[in-house]
């Protein structure tokens, strides 16, 4: 049984270089290559009675990009698979992917037998997500968990933000009226209960709960 497949994406050697892949397969027929997700949502509203099994696609496109043109299949036509292919693996765009029901992912530089069996995979019903994906995956949730964990008390947060600042422990002591020894001790609990290593640590955590802009 032959499968009916569309690909979208804007570099002009990948898309090239998947058509020759697949192109030594004679399961798979390809319907129409598309730049962008817009023209593959046009194609699908005008080729209603055609049969489209797979749309393979990149996330990062001019007009309308892969995340947006995968919740556009999924919301007009469950019975068309889609897999992801791209360069920014991202635990955004992975998470993203996947809460819109994404079939598969795999990065750019997959090797030919990982694209042809990913494909396979998603054809025959199930969803595919290349090892390094999952990785991503897996370590970002792990991440916003051990994240939830963490509760810093208001002077915990005072301190940190004034670290973050480049005060010294005396400026930070002279500020909050309280010893140096207290400030040097609240320094050593936060990078242990953080779990990072200096100072440096500290400030890339404080930028990034926005506790310093």
């Amino acid at each position: 049984m032959k499968h009916n497949l569309i690909i979208a994406d804007d570099h002009k050697m990948f898309l090239d270089g998947l058509l020759s892949i697949l192109n030594t397969e004679s399961n798979y027929s390809i319907l129409y290559t598309a730049k962008h997700g817009g023209e593959v949502k046009k194609y699908i509203n005008i080729n209603t009675e055609e049969k489209i099994d797979l749309v393979i696609t990149d996330v990062t496109m001019p007009e309308v990009d892969g995340i947006t043109l995968n919740k556009w299949i999924k919301s007009t036509n469950k019975n068309i698979k889609t897999l992801v292919v791209s360069m920014h693996n991202t635990p955004e765009i992975i998470d993203d992917l996947i809460d819109s029901d994404v079939d598969g992912y795999l990065q750019k530089n997959a090797k030919k037998e990982e694209f042809l069996k990913a494909i396979e995979t998603i054809l025959s019903g199930e969803k595919y997500f290349s090892k390094a994906i999952k990785d991503i995956y897996l370590q970002s949730k792990f991440e916003k968990n051990k994240d939830k964990d963490i509760k810093l008390t208001k002077r915990e947060v005072e301190v940190i933000s004034l670290i973050a600042e480049e005060f010294t422990t005396q400026e930070i002591a002279d500020k909050l009226f309280l010893s140096k020894h207290t400030i040097e001790s609240y320094r050593k609990n936060l990078i242990t209960k953080l779990n990072v290593r200096n100072l440096a640590g500290l400030t890339k955590y404080a930028i990034k709960k926005g506790y310093v802009s």
